[in-house]
């Protein structure tokens, strides 16, 4: 295949990539639009799925792009291309979150991670118990260096501040219970027909020991209705950072989540994603740790060893594409 040749199947696999990325409430907001002239992949904003309550400002959603950008990169090069990467390339269009342009491969010899590319199809938040079994110093590193590739950078904070840590999370969710508004919106995405949404068997249980505030997407008000297990006593949790709290920012974070995530499932970690605190700007500040008192978190992420997780669906690829008046493939 010619490097600048793009046919429809392959675009097809680009954009089943992209799409496999997590968002809020499995909202899948993007738009994919290939420019032909350019061979390059423009990821566009879906305002008829963004969730105006919980995520007002949008954090959520550009932080959903990026994770879809990763997937996007990691696909681009598996099909034997260099990405190259534009975020929000032009300020008269804000709905445009980034670009991903198709060049020719500047060296052969370049490594792709293939274990990454395998893993974007393996991933999925696990919203179960985990085992008692330790991360290691070594994979934990590992972690931190797949965000620090991205610009971001993740913590692992102690026993005692991980517990302060979930405390913050629990507030938040209480909070998210007793909010009307922010409760219909989580409610209007369960058992979603179309490939949207959470399905009843991935939202897994509470925590029977009353320590790990897993999100109650139904939002009842009386948590004891809701089924229980007993989960970890001592969750491993990490905080994902960024300097600057910026759009670009946001975008950076998806990036650095989904490289962390693949990493750790290419080495049977499983993860979810403890997003409350972040819906609430007083909380979310009281969430920085010592170790980096002036940064942003962006993200907590819990780690372990355990049960996969359930998938959630996804929509069909070709309903992602706005094609407007030339879909720009061979073959289309």
């Amino acid at each position: 295949m010619h490097p600048l040749a793009l046919d429809a199947a392959t675009l097809t696999a680009l954009v089943s990539a992209a799409t496999a990325a997590p968002s809020m409430h499995n909202t899948q907001p993007w738009r994919f639009r290939l420019d032909p002239g350019t061979v390059t992949v423009e990821i566009h904003a879906a305002a008829e799925r963004s969730l105006p309550f919980e995520d007002p400002q949008g954090r959520a959603l550009h932080v959903a792009a990026g994770a879809a950008v990763f997937n996007l990169r990691l696909a681009v090069a598996h099909f034997g291309w260099d990405p190259v990467v534009r975020p929000l390339p032009d300020p008269r269009l804000p709905s445009l979150l980034a670009t991903v342009r198709l060049a020719p491969r500047a060296r052969a010899e370049q490594a792709i991670r293939s274990d990454l590319y395998d893993a974007i199809w393996h991933r999925h938040s696990s919203r179960l118990p985990f085992g008692d079994r330790p991360v290691e110093p070594g994979l934990r590193l590992e972690l931190s260096e797949a965000a620090h590739a991205e610009g971001g950078v993740l913590d692992w904070p102690e026993p005692h501040e991980s517990a302060r840590l979930l405390a913050v999370t629990a507030e938040a969710e209480q909070r998210n219970r007793l909010d009307p508004d922010r409760g219909t919106e989580s409610r209007r995405w369960l058992d979603r027909e179309g490939g949207t949404g959470i399905p009843q068997a991935a939202l897994g249980p509470q925590d029977a020991f009353e320590q790990l505030p897993l999100r109650d997407f139904s939002a009842r008000r009386h948590v004891e209705q809701l089924p229980s297990q007993a989960f970890e006593r001592f969750p491993t949790l990490a905080t994902l950072m960024t300097e600057h709290d910026r759009r670009t920012d946001w975008l950076r974070t998806g990036q650095a989540l989904q490289h962390v995530l693949l990493v750790a499932t290419a080495h049977k970690l499983r993860a979810s994603l403890l997003h409350q605190a972040m819906e609430w700007q007083d909380l979310r500040s009281r969430l920085r740790t010592p170790h980096a008192p002036s940064g942003h978190v962006q993200m907590l992420i819990r780690l372990g060893y355990g049960p996969e997780g359930p998938a959630t669906p996804r929509r069909a690829p070709q309903e992602f594409l706005d094609t407007g008046d030339d879909s720009g493939t061979e073959g289309a």
